[in-house]
């Protein structure tokens, strides 16, 4: 077992590389989490850093942590009058837009990958939820600022998609591992899950001001805790009752962040930062837990994944979702090119690897092999996506304009 300090040293050499690797990938225009992950692959046994790392467990304990505190914090962030207005747009991306996804995502990974149905299905499960929060900080360092509902709209399916996803995998990877679950079983289950999520989340969040509002504390660092402590405590008591912890983190983050309460700013912060620390944790655990050499075995069919998931799959799931005229076609093709595979996948690709699904090795390094292509493709060209169809703030045209026109 290494000294306690040599395991500090090389967690601290890790963290300041991905915190100037934030900063040069963003004058770059390529997305943090790219290089992070890139920064995990080199320091793991494959790489020069040669650190053996293969425990799928706590990866996937240490993803369920940082996806925690990422949800909250994005609930805490989201402004529910922004929200309000592309509520209905926005559920219909987090719900029917994933099962679409999955659906067009798997059939075409059932033959291209040799798979049989329900690996191939889960498959697309494990890559149908989008990650935006790299996306947000590729269009700050470049400036890039969006139309007024295109933001909002982005933003809330990011944070309300995942539970989706996590609940197709999870479903899935029961109905391979145990024969005697029926569909019906599972769909009973999504709709407690959920419901339970965002009525536990809601009362939860509620609960939560109360206390933020009440309390005095003898010190001000404590009331980081007591926030800490709020978030963990809505999630660990949804999952525990049966709902979506996942959900309702995000529901309640929703409601905390949108009332008033003594020392919100400094909680607002402190939770930032927090959040950039779990993210880049995940990012850098996840590196460290793939082998690149196993993925040249997967990289064509992967690359035809890829291909097929970027120009297919989440276009026809973002039109089907949106079949309003709210939305024009240049605003839907821009969030489809937005649906940018993140750490989510990788994470969820660990689920069927612990639960023993026969093809879970290769299902894991195609998910990493479409994670890397997504980040790397419409990463680094969303600002020019961006202006190319024309849905930058500075493109929009003035309503009296418009009138006069």
């Amino acid at each position: 077992m290494p000294k306690a300090e040599l395991i500090l040293l090389v967690v601290g050499v890790l963290l300041l590389l991905s915190v100037l690797a934030a900063k040069l990938g963003g004058r770059l225009g390529v997305p943090g989490l790219l290089l992070f992950l890139a920064i995990g692959m080199l320091a793991g046994s494959d790489g020069p850093g040669g650190i053996w790392f293969d425990n799928y467990a706590l990866a996937q304990f240490v993803g369920t942590v940082a996806l925690v505190f990422i949800l909250y914090s994005g609930g805490l962030f989201t402004r529910w009058s922004a929200v309000r207005p592309i509520l209905g747009a926005g559920l219909s991306l987090a719900t029917l837009g994933v099962l679409f996804t999955m659906l067009l995502t798997g059939a075409f990974a059932r033959y291209v990958l040799e798979l049989g149905w329900l690996e191939a299905l889960l498959l697309g499960a494990i890559v149908s939820s989008t990650d935006a929060s790299a996306v947000f900080s590729v269009l700050r360092e470049r400036a890039v600022r969006l139309r007024r509902h295109l933001k909002p709209l982005l933003e809330f399916e990011s944070g309300t998609n995942d539970p989706m996803a996590i609940f197709l995998t999870v479903g899935l990877t029961t109905l391979l591992t145990q024969p005697a679950a029926s569909g019906g079983q599972v769909l009973l289950l999504f709709v407690q899950q959920m419901t339970l999520g965002l009525l536990l989340g809601y009362l939860l969040g509620w609960g939560a001001v109360w206390l933020l509002r009440r309390l005095r504390l003898g010190f001000d660092g404590l009331y980081a805790v007591l926030s800490i402590t709020l978030m963990l405590l809505v999630f660990s008591i949804t999952a525990v009752l049966g709902g979506s912890g996942f959900l309702a983190a995000y529901v309640a983050g929703v409601v905390v962040g949108n009332q008033d309460f003594p020392r919100k700013t400094a909680l607002l912060s402190f939770h930032e930062g927090m959040s950039w620390l779990m993210e880049i944790g995940l990012f850098l655990t996840l590196g460290l837990l793939v082998f690149p050499s196993q993925l040249p075995g997967v990289a064509l069919p992967a690359l035809l994944l890829s291909v097929f998931l970027m120009g297919v799959a989440r276009p026809v799931a973002v039109f089907l979702s949106l079949p309003t005229a709210r939305f024009g076609w240049n605003e839907k093709a821009f969030i489809a090119w937005v649906g940018l595979r993140g750490a989510i996948p990788i994470v969820l690709a660990t689920f069927p690897l612990l639960a023993g699904v026969e093809a879970a090795q290769k299902i894991f390094n195609v998910t990493f092999f479409v994670v890397l292509f997504s980040v790397l493709v419409q990463g680094t060209t969303l600002p020019w996506v961006a202006r190319l169809l024309r849905v930058r703030a500075e493109d929009e045209v003035p309503l009296s304009l418009a009138k006069e026109a």
